[in-house]
């Protein structure tokens, strides 16, 4: 008997660890709101770390049409890619890959990690960013991977705040052109001088996941500012309890979570899911876990 399967357009999530991720469950349900959940499926592949790139490759073997990719193999996905798109470029590292084939130029790596981020907070959020000031915390990966998009969005400033200065400045520099032809200022900082009274703090820093305490002064933010960290969960608990004792709205990253993956399933399939009744499953989901 043949596998009813093997015709299917297989895509993952890559990385390690990859248990906990929730983008089965989310590309499954973009695939049943565009009628294509017969035609696609949707797993969680783990790498070993010294064997990213072969168990990639072998997942495209088989039938693999794409993967987004999580942590720590962006910058190993950006080394993959033979064609990179304005805004992986931008970031220096890849959190989708499409399969494509020689003939059409070759593996296709995109970063839609910011593009998650700016729909989340202009969208779902209704915060528009143009003219705002923005202090974004971190200079790592995830910082990268945002704040091309971020600056597109032309807010007035934006602030890099990070434990190492100098690879804050770095991460100012690879953004310099970028950010002339938006008219944003762009500037680095430690994290105990970063300046006050933000309309929108970004949490990129691994604090939260560390359990760590908010790395920040309570005066980096305005009354009534956006605080949002890209954490969700749990991980996200403790800074979301700051940024309301502090007059600020909170947000999590399960916005940025979907709104990426949104835009990742667009790429692949050429249809653009309803991510909002997505979100409002999911924050559904996760209130009622709740003990």
């Amino acid at each position: 008997m043949s596998d009813p399967t093997q015709h299917l357009a297989r895509y993952a999530v890559a990385g390690n660890p990859v248990a906990h991720s929730r983008s089965p469950a989310i590309h499954a349900e973009f695939a049943r709101q565009c009628g294509m959940a017969q035609a696609m499926s949707y797993e969680r592949l783990l790498c070993p770390l010294d064997g990213f790139a072969s168990t990639v490759q072998a997942f495209a073997a088989a039938s693999g049409r794409g993967c987004n990719i999580t942590v720590p193999f962006k910058f190993e996905a950006h080394a993959l890619a033979a064609r990179l798109t304005q805004r992986a470029q931008l970031a220096g590292a890849v959190n989708t890959l499409r399969f494509d084939a020689a003939s059409e130029g070759g593996w296709l790596g995109d970063n839609t990690d910011g593009a998650g981020l700016v729909r989340d907070i202009e969208i779902n959020a209704q915060r528009p960013l143009a003219g705002q000031r923005l202090l974004l915390l971190g200079a790592g990966g995830a910082s990268a991977g945002v704040l091309g998009s971020l600056i597109a969005r032309r807010p007035a400033e934006i602030c890099i705040a990070n434990r190492s200065v100098d690879k804050a400045q770095a991460l100012v520099d690879q953004h310099a052109n970028w950010s002339f032809e938006h008219g944003v200022r762009l500037s680095a900082h430690a994290l105990r001088d970063c300046g006050q009274g933000f309309d929108v703090l970004i949490n990129a820093t691994s604090a939260s996941l560390a359990g760590a305490g908010v790395p920040v002064s309570p005066e980096v933010l305005r009354p009534g500012a956006l605080a949002l960290d890209m954490m969700y969960g749990p991980a996200a608990a403790p800074f979301l309890d700051w940024a309301r004792a502090q007059g600020a709205e909170p947000r999590d990253g399960l916005g940025m979570l979907v709104e990426q993956a949104a835009e990742a399933f667009e790429l692949w399939r050429g249809a653009r899911p309803d991510s909002a009744a997505v979100l409002r499953q999911l924050r559904q989901e996760l209130a009622e876990a709740k003990p």
